[in-house]
């Protein structure tokens, strides 16, 4: 059974109104990066809780939660309400399997996502592992609409630390933005836009990650497994490693 630590709001970050930042400050505790913990709140009287990536590195000391507000959902809509003081539920200790460390040695690292599912990669990408083992770094982005896109600065940031190892590929479903590529991650694989905007095959030589809508994962899994990239495993290592994020 979790044991749970009580946080105090630091900053709750609109993008826009449905999609926000929950930064929090808590008791100091160890994660690895990729992994999750669970946010709860006291509604109703009774305990509503979900499990939420962490986005932040493992040794900054404010906690970072990227958080979408789910129409009628009950726990997302008191979460978006916080303000800086109040205080959230976070479970002990943080779990997920959805690290580097399970994910084998390449040539080229694919970070796939849609929606808040970049969350883990954000928290990857703040330590030194995947820069220390990989000579090039994607990392993808898919959303509905622009607004969609969070934490440029910070990946500016690496953009700029790192221009010829690192490529950061936005793309949106919903509406034509000046730069960025339209449509899903399946289709702009098979069709090999992403690969070509990207300028990085996907190979045997790659390792992929892919955390986000289920459908999104189901049809990307099969078309990489169809390219030779089979699903990584620990009895037996392959390409494709997947956090199904809900």
């Amino acid at each position: 059974m979790a044991d749970w630590l009580t946080g105090q709001v630091v900053e709750n970050y609109q993008w826009h109104p449905d999609l926000f930042s929950l930064r929090v400050m808590a008791p100091r505790f160890e994660f690895t990066a990729g992994q999750f913990v669970r946010l709860g709140l006291t509604l109703d009287e009774q305990r509503v809780q979900r499990a939420y990536s962490l986005c932040n590195a493992p040794d900054d000391a404010v906690l970072d939660f990227l958080v979408t507000r789910v129409p009628q959902g009950k726990l997302s809509t008191a979460l978006a309400e916080l303000k800086a003081g109040d205080s959230v539920a976070l479970s002990q200790p943080a779990t997920g399997f959805f690290t580097l460390q399970e994910v084998p040695d390449g040539d080229s690292l694919w970070l796939l996502a849609t929606g808040t599912g970049i969350g883990p990669y954000l928290s990857m990408l703040a330590t030194s592992e995947p820069w220390q083992r990989y000579k090039r770094i994607v990392l993808v982005h898919a959303v509905r609409f622009a607004a969609d896109l969070a934490y440029q600065s910070l990946i500016n940031s690496w953009r700029e630390k790192y221009p010829q190892q690192f490529h950061y590929q936005p793309i949106v479903s919903r509406e034509n933005v000046p730069g960025v590529l339209r449509g899903r991650i399946p289709q702009l694989i098979k069709s090999g836009d992403l690969q070509r905007a990207c300028q990085t095959d996907l190979n045997p030589r790659s390792q992929v990650m892919i955390c986000g809508n289920p459908d999104m994962i189901r049809e990307t899994r099969k078309l990489l497994d169809e390219l030779g990239l089979p699903k990584n495993l620990r009895r037996k290592p392959g390409n494709v490693t997947v956090e199904q994020y809900w």
